[in-house]
């Protein structure tokens, strides 16, 4: 009687009912680290694990998971946005430019526009510099990274001007004059959730629809995965950039005015390297920087490891010093994590290179290697 030895890659060790525990480890390690995060702060500070904390927590993740949900729009196309961080900060401004009131000397009048005047504006602005990242990226083929690099700081320094440097006080408007409930965004809850945390529920929700249900979902999986192939396929690549970099600065921008409402000011340095924990989120949620690998749930996952880790050392009085080293720690690892989970994926059996197999990519779309000679 003979025996066939099984075939190389698949001596992992697996447990009872066939399960590959370490593969479920790596594939929920964004959700691991959360519980990892609460228990360990539950014990270290009786007031973490509180409801009143978690919602505080919670309307602090609000605000990265935005931005994070744009940034992985991006990520899937295999490109990057420095400038959300920027676009937050403009966007707080535009809207408290609007409410300290319109002056028009010429014309001898002012005017106050309402407060969900002031909050379309702030978006618009953000779908502009949005759609001038993409513009850039796909029409005049300049690299994603330099592109929103030159972005963050024009953006930044438009903030500056507007303001001449200073911060725009009291934005919750006056009765009088029309103009108030701009506060209602940062300190107003329904159902005793935070309006903030609503925001991103909706956003997520959405998001997770059009990347899973729609056509576009499916082109930016496919450009972001392979370019090339999805051009020769008829995807309009070039429209499918431009939007999901609008859609990046209209997140961007809805995170600006949740920042500058929970602060009732606007300041044109707000956002400073959010950009960074963003893209953060998206990485500890297991997407892949080169494009074409992640999903609305993971990035939730990282926003709110990057969110209760933080506030989870300010509560117990870490150093604002050992906090930088700590998520600087937190990212690499999830580097790592995400190299080795993809390389297992390439290298498990049906998969390997010449096998004749017809493998399915993490986007959805299969992979059938050509035929060899």
């Amino acid at each position: 009687m003979s025996t066939t030895s099984a075939p190389a890659g698949t001596k992992a060790a697996r447990f009872s009912g066939g399960l590959d525990i370490p593969r479920l480890l790596l594939e929920g390690r964004a959700f691991i680290a959360l519980i990892v995060i609460i228990v360990a702060f539950s014990f270290l500070s009786p007031n973490y694990f509180t409801v009143n904390n978690l919602l505080t927590m919670s309307s602090h993740v609000a605000i990265f998971a935005i931005l994070a949900v744009g940034m992985l729009m991006v990520i899937l196309n295999g490109g990057i946005d420095l400038s959300v961080g920027s676009t937050v900060g403009l966007s707080g401004v535009i809207a408290g430019f609007l409410l300290q009131g319109v002056n028009i000397p010429a014309l001898g009048i002012a005017f106050y526009p309402a407060a969900w005047v002031c909050v379309v504006a702030a978006v618009a602005v953000g779908a502009f510099v949005g759609w001038i990242n993409g513009t850039l990226v796909s029409r005049f083929g300049v690299a994603p990274f330099v592109a929103t690099l030159g972005t963050l700081y024009v953006v930044r320094g438009a903030a500056l001007l507007i303001t001449g440097g200073l911060t725009y006080p009291n934005l919750r408007g006056e009765a009088t004059l029309g103009n108030t409930g701009f506060d209602w965004f940062g300190f107003n809850r329904v159902l005793g959730i935070p309006v903030g945390v609503l925001f991103m529920i909706v956003i997520a929700a959405i998001a997770a629809v059009v990347l899973s249900r729609s056509p576009f979902g499916r082109w930016l999986y496919a450009s972001g995965g392979n370019e090339r192939a999805a051009e020769l396929s008829g995807i309009p690549v070039k429209q499918v950039k431009v939007r999901i970099y609008v859609i990046s600065g209209i997140c961007a921008s809805i995170a600006g005015v949740i920042v500058a409402s929970e602060l009732t000011s606007a300041n044109p340095t707000a956002g400073n390297s959010f950009e960074l924990t963003a893209i953060a989120a998206v990485v500890i949620g297991g997407a892949a920087l080169s494009g074409g690998r992640g999903n609305i749930r993971g990035v939730l996952l990282g926003a709110f490891v990057i969110g209760f880790l933080s506030d989870g050392l300010v509560i117990v009085g870490v150093s604002e010093y050992w906090q930088m080293v700590f998520k600087g720690a937190v990212i690499v690892v999830a580097v790592m994590l995400n190299r080795i989970e993809y390389r297992t994926k390439r290298i498990k059996p049906g998969n390997t290179p010449g096998s004749g197999q017809t493998s399915k990519l993490s986007n959805g779309f299969e992979n059938t290697p050509a035929p060899t000679a």
